[in-house]
């Protein structure tokens, strides 16, 4: 990549996704420039669509956008993209509660080389499915290679038409750890809460954490996952997350080849502007 100019563009706290890109980025020796809302016109008032046609404007060869805003990824590409169908790919980071495909492609790799073949395993993905545009990624590529997904959370932490998802529905973790193959835990996302969705952490914790007793109910193989980052104590104990049925550093190392092998199928692999 060198000689490509990748440009981050995250509204949004990162550490793993923002790092990870990065260091794919410099890694294969592209040009990569970070521009966050605080250290940009930005903070003046300038909208998103302004800043996408500077940077357009300005010879970028990628986008990568994190934003609070679900669909911003899809808005920007329209935005960048020119009227002979060249512009700069555009790769979402995470919209709002929407998706973050690049993250489900790290977690199926992970599997992958913790399982094997993803057709036929059972992922339990814990927590709160509300806020978490992980879950919606997972849900929909696991699904494609053929796992059986079950969801496990409080009601209140539930997407209004989850039952038309292609997803068993559980509320007792208990019962869903023996027959599993990988536990993906997600993070309570309480800066996208106004409280009242659960009584208290201790209480969520009790009933939907990842406790040593429930590590023992798992299968000897089963993977722990985490996108991170991890509240450790509530939603996973401290022992688990550091445990040999971890996979939450490998989620991390494999989450920068991932975006390696995007950065090159959109800059290399094909002349057109591709949106992720």
């Amino acid at each position: 990549l060198r000689g490509r100019t990748v440009i981050t563009m995250f509204y949004e706290n990162s550490t793993r996704t923002r790092v990870s890109f990065e260091v794919a980025g410099k890694w294969m020796s592209a040009d990569v420039i970070n521009v966050s809302s605080s250290g940009s016109s930005v903070s003046k008032g300038e909208s998103l669509r302004d800043t996408a046609l500077t940077l357009r404007a300005a010879g970028a060869d990628a986008l990568i956008i994190r934003h609070p805003a679900s669909g911003a990824a899809q808005q920007l590409a329209e935005w960048t993209l020119e009227p002979d169908g060249s512009g700069p790919s555009v790769i979402n980071a995470g919209d709002g509660t929407h998706e973050h495909p690049t993250q489900a492609l790290l977690d199926a790799l992970t599997l992958r080389q913790r399982l094997g073949d993803i057709a036929g395993r059972r992922v339990v993905i814990v927590g709160d499915v509300l806020h978490s545009r992980v879950a919606r990624s997972n849900v929909t590529l696991l699904d494609t290679l053929g796992a059986e997904v079950v969801l496990v959370a409080p009601p209140t932490l539930l997407p209004v038409g989850v039952s038309d998802w292609p997803v068993t529905v559980s509320h007792d973790l208990d019962a869903e750890l023996p027959a599993a193959d990988a536990v993906m835990m997600l993070r309570v996302q309480a800066e996208r809460m106004n409280g009242g969705f659960f009584p208290s952490t201790r209480e969520y914790s009790v009933l939907y954490g990842l406790s040593d007793r429930r590590q023992a109910l798992l299968p000897g193989h089963a993977v722990v996952m985490h996108p991170g980052p991890m509240l450790r104590g509530m939603e996973i104990s401290f022992s688990v997350a550091d445990s040999t049925q971890s996979a939450v550093l490998q989620q991390v190392s494999n989450g920068v080849h991932v975006r390696m092998a995007v950065l090159f199928h959109l800059l290399v692999g094909t002349d057109e502007a591709v949106t992720v």
